[in-house]
């Protein structure tokens, strides 16, 4: 039986310090090789032509051309799994956005992060990207959704709920660009890490129709609002009167995930039962699937996004897998699916 095939990684970064070490904590696991490193893209394009690995670790603050921009140029021309290694900032969302696949922060004394928690996270990540599917730019230009017109008065204790992992920042961001500014209230998991999801929401917020906010325990689910699950901590619904609010608490990982999708997905179950539309989205491994079961159960619908358009087919196939999914939809149709299920 022959030995199982090592992930093949390039390591990008100017700091020949930073860089060296990363690359040998990393190839510490015995599933990774890394083959190369580089300090900048001119290099790292070299590295990838003459090599082929199989993920690219990368920096985004880097002399000669940033790591944004790099993607922006290599992307259409030689797509990679690639992770971006950042500094807290909103410029990663712009990395994914250029088809970086996920990302992990850099060590910060002000965060507490350590150098070992970088490498475990960065580990699990290289894995998942691996098995991701990454398109040319091109192929994923032109392809928004479009906002039925004419719709109604939107049901008031109508509920729509979303889970996503890796690859769902875009994903999300495409669902709801397809949303007019009175769909029915929406609540979100993204496996995210804190301060980010706070970053994300406010980004969204600026480019789509409807609200969108950080949750916080209290907020009210409203027709035009969304709220997205706090990194680090668990999201559920409560009823208010004839209203429904979010409650966001810490707690132990739920399928390895805080915030987890099972954890609102059950919620909203128990709670909205058929009043509700649930949505999984690509991401790795099988938080939701459960949830996404329940909600059927109770009577809501479900929709799953299908193999084709998923970057990582994980929480969609489990859920599928076990009947949670009643329909499986491209990613630019889940939009005018959810109106229809309206």
């Amino acid at each position: 039986m022959s030995a199982r095939k090592k992930i093949r990684v390039l390591v990008v970064d100017d700091s020949i310090v930073f860089r060296e070490t990363l690359a040998r904590a990393i190839a510490q696991d015995p599933s990774i090789e890394v083959v190369a490193t580089a300090a900048d893209p001119y290099m790292a394009r070299d590295k990838i032509l003459e090599l082929e690995p199989d993920v690219m670790t990368l920096d985004v603050e880097m002399p000669r051309m940033n790591g944004i921009e790099f993607l922006k140029r290599l992307m259409p021309q030689y797509p990679i799994p690639v992770i971006m290694v950042s500094a807290v900032s909103e410029t990663v969302f712009d990395a994914l956005n250029a088809g970086a696949v996920d990302f992990v922060t850099k060590p910060d004394v002000s965060s507490g992060r350590s150098q070992d928690s970088l490498v475990s996270e960065l580990i699990v990540k290289i894995k998942v990207a691996s098995m991701a599917k990454v398109r040319p730019l091109a192929g994923n230009a032109g392809s928004r959704p479009s906002v039925p017109s004419g719709q109604g008065a939107v049901k008031r204790n109508l509920i729509i709920t979303i889970g996503a992992s890796t690859g769902g920042t875009e994903a999300i961001d495409t669902v709801l660009k397809g949303f007019s500014a009175n769909m029915p209230g929406t609540v979100i998991v993204q496996h995210m890490p804190p301060v980010f999801t706070a970053m994300y929401a406010n980004r969204l917020n600026h480019t789509c129709a409807v609200q969108v906010k950080e949750a916080r325990t209290g907020d009210l689910i409203l027709p035009g609002r969304v709220l997205i699950a706090p990194g680090d901590h668990h999201m559920r619904i409560k009823r208010l009167n004839n209203d429904y609010m979010v409650e966001c608490f810490r707690g132990d990982k739920v399928n390895g995930h805080c915030p987890s999708v099972d954890v609102l997905f059950n919620s909203v179950a128990n709670i909205v039962g058929r009043n509700a539309i649930g949505v999984i989205l690509t991401g790795m491994g099988n938080d939701g699937a459960n949830g996404l079961l329940a909600l059927r159960k109770a009577g809501a619908r479900t929709i799953g996004q299908d193999e084709r358009s998923s970057i990582v087919y994980g929480m969609p196939k489990a859920a599928l897998e076990i009947g949670a999914v009643q329909e499986q939809v491209p990613l630019t149709m889940i939009a005018r699916k959810i109106y229809s299920l309206m």
